[in-house]
């Protein structure tokens, strides 16, 4: 049986505590709760918690002592500040201590447990840097990445060359194919690895929101604009932002990211002054952008400041060589996670496995061993042809 994961909350508000408690325990995790940072640091000391979300504003310590306090005890600890308050210094600060996200109330609650998920699973969000399921390949510090066909090594290769300059750089390919690891790698290898690497995907929120995201808004800006907010571009300041799906940019707000590639600044919504930022843009996308260009979808100039360095990654089925390593790394990952004794995938299974077309590239190869995981029985240390989806045996 799988490990539970462990939040702690902190708040000082007992309606708050207890709403994220009941939505935390619904979906799965076991919720620690703390009225303030003192309290939250004697149950750091005496249980385990795989993530801290804390409220900002609370007597005696604030959020923001308490995120120093934890990133100082117990750094492998990823910690969501939450507030009512503030400020966009206070966000990029934040960040910029270590802090995973920032986020501000009044929140919704689908969201928050989407950032908590993200933070249990090692996605750095903000500039958080996880400790575990890295490692040394190329001379320099990564986010695990398997690469043994020679076309991965020479993108690998690509990636360091281009990791230090500041060129933008476009990823492109498939869905699934890895191009998020991809940007991250860049810049864990570039001399901006100590400095935020913030990430939002393009295609996730529609075009009045992506704005705001983007470059942020005053109070007032528009209607439920009650405070003012940070955009992405202000806490990747110094670091790397990623722009995901990024073909799916509105025209309008290809306009204002031109002008930031150009002009290195920007307005916020609502701002009478530029905002000045010193941000490295990776972007990706699975579209073919010169067709969107073609179709007036696109800005042309926009895909030239885009392009200064494209990296094609291939589909899993052309990196044949990928595939053995890749299930061993997933299945060492859910085995430890279910509480399985998987240690190896058996030959059969691997045929099969090997023989596959993977439409859905690496991501469809992780939900693959993590299904066999699940369907192996207590005992078995190797995955068998039975543990693999109906799918897969009959195209074998």
């Amino acid at each position: 049986m799988s490990i539970k994961k462990r939040v702690l909350v902190v708040d000082d508000e007992l309606n708050i505590r207890r709403i994220l408690q009941a939505s935390f325990d619904k979906n799965g995790w076991v919720a620690l709760t703390a009225e303030s940072g003192h309290e939250a640091l004697t149950i750091l000391g005496r249980e385990e918690v795989d993530c801290v979300l804390t409220d900002v504003t609370m007597p005696g310590m604030s959020g923001y002592d308490l995120q120093k306090e934890i990133a100082d005890r117990y750094p492998s600890i990823p910690v969501v500040i939450m507030t009512a308050y503030g400020t966009i210094p206070q966000a990029i600060q934040a960040i910029r201590n270590g802090a995973y996200e920032f986020l501000t109330k009044p929140f919704d609650l689908d969201s928050v447990k989407k950032i908590i998920q993200s933070a249990l699973d090692g996605v750095e969000v903000g500039g958080k840097k996880q400790a575990k399921s890295k490692k040394k390949v190329g001379g320099f510090v990564e986010r695990t990445f398997i690469a043994e066909s020679p076309v991965m090594r020479e993108i690998l290769e690509m990636v360091e060359q281009v990791a230090d300059s500041r060129a933008t750089v476009l990823v492109t390919g498939e869905s699934g194919t890895g191009k998020e690891v991809v940007a991250r790698m860049i810049h864990s290898a570039s001399a901006r690895k100590e400095n935020p690497f913030v990430a939002i995907s393009c295609a996730a929120l529609p075009e009045t929101l992506l704005e705001a995201e983007l470059f942020g808004h005053e109070k007032g800006a528009f209607t439920g604009a009650d405070h003012e907010k940070a955009g992405r571009f202000e806490l990747a300041d110094t670091g790397t932002l990623f722009l995901d799906e990024v073909g799916d940019i509105p025209l309008p707000i290809q306009i204002k990211l031109l002008r930031v590639l150009q002009e290195r600044e920007f307005e916020r919504l609502g701002a009478t002054k530029p905002t000045k930022v010193d941000v490295r843009l990776v972007t990706a996308t699975n579209r073919d952008l010169q067709e969107a260009v073609d179709a007036g979808s696109f800005r042309l100039d926009l895909l030239y400041r885009l392009q200064v360095v494209e990296i094609l990654l291939p589909p899993l089925r052309d990196r044949h060589e990928d595939i053995a390593p890749l299930c061993e790394h997933f299945l060492a990952k859910y085995s430890a996670e279910n509480g399985r004794d998987l240690a190896t995938v058996g030959p059969e299974a691997l045929s099969i496995l090997q023989g596959y077309s993977w439409p859905g590239n690496v991501r469809e190869l992780e939900n693959t061993m993590e299904r066999a995981t699940v369907m192996a029985a207590a005992g078995e240390i190797e995955v068998l042809p039975k543990h693999l989806p109906m799918k897969l045996r009959a195209a074998a």
